[in-house]
């Protein structure tokens, strides 16, 4: 299934979409390439996100994961 959400990716790796008409940053390592339907992530901000109907939703904020290495 395509992807109806406009994504793209810059020079650094990091992955942004339009949700709705708001520009978003969707993650680095944690978004899911290549993107599927039913997939869910958790970008490093912790921002969460499902592709539902080939479109990318913003469904909620938690904590940001944690990073055991810093």
């Amino acid at each position: 299934m395509a992807i109806n959400t406009k994504i793209w990716m810059t020079g650094s790796l990091d992955w942004f979409g339009y949700i709705g008409n708001e520009e978003m940053f969707l993650g680095h390592r944690s978004f899911p390439n290549p993107p599927e339907e039913g997939d869910t992530w958790t970008n490093e901000v912790g921002d969460m996100f499902r592709i539902t109907n080939g479109e990318i939703e913003h469904i909620g904020k938690t904590d940001p994961p944690k990073k055991y290495w810093e």
